[in-house]
């Protein structure tokens, strides 16, 4: 079931109303109303047409990280809103972004073109990392998807692949902890679903102006 709390976010994106978010659920005004006061229960059969409606399994992708080579245009780069979106299969925390792997080095856990997607803030010191997979951005600007380990110091950190050799003693500006990997099939089979249901709203709509 739908957390309440998720649907009051998606309905403070720029656009988004209840009398939108009605029409799309296919039912009367009112009922939006009464699903955020707790008088009525979401139907199972509404939770993807609410999810499509505040899009809220939709995640920015901030650019691509590196699973060999540095990635640029450093984070601070890219627009605010990212250079597209990919949309997950379930809702998601909007404290989250998206990055495409580009590289082998991390293979066969992460191929090139996967998505990972992490917290768009860090929550926990960099210690707490060691031994993880995580992207991170150096304080030179690179970015990667690497498995973090300890440096010769506190400062400084070892970052290593599978398949390439590790960068070391370097110092880190942030680390996304990643909460979903993506393969590339399942992102094409994603978006292609998501193709598929903008033809059928857009034909849906254009019946019902047709028929007024």
């Amino acid at each position: 079931m739908l957390d309440i709390k998720l649907i009051e976010r998606g309905l403070r994106k720029p656009g988004k109303t209840k009398g939108g978010l009605a029409a799309a659920m296919g039912v009367r005004p009112g009922a939006v109303s009464e699903i955020l006061s707790g008088l009525r229960l979401i139907k199972a059969s509404e939770i993807a047409d609410i999810i499509g409606y505040l899009e809220l399994n939709s995640v920015p992708i901030m650019g691509r990280v590196g699973a060999g080579a540095a990635i640029e245009p450093e984070y601070e780069q890219v627009p605010p809103e990212g250079l597209g979106e990919v949309e997950l299969p379930f809702p998601i925390s909007e404290e989250t972004i998206a990055f495409e792997v580009a590289g082998d080095s991390m293979l066969p856990k992460y191929e090139n073109g996967d998505i990972i997607v992490v917290y768009k803030e860090q929550h926990h010191p960099f210690t707490s990392f060691y031994g993880e997979e995580a992207a991170v951005r150096l304080k030179t600007g690179e970015r990667y998807l690497k498995t973090i380990e300890r440096g010769k110091s506190a400062a400084l950190f070892n970052l290593t692949s599978f398949n390439a050799k590790p960068i070391n003693g370097v110092k880190l500006e942030w680390i996304g902890e990643i909460c979903v990997t993506l393969p590339r099939g399942q992102i094409e089979r994603l978006r292609a679903k998501a193709a598929a249901r903008a033809r059928k709203a857009a034909k849906a709509h254009a019946g019902r102006v047709h028929e007024k």
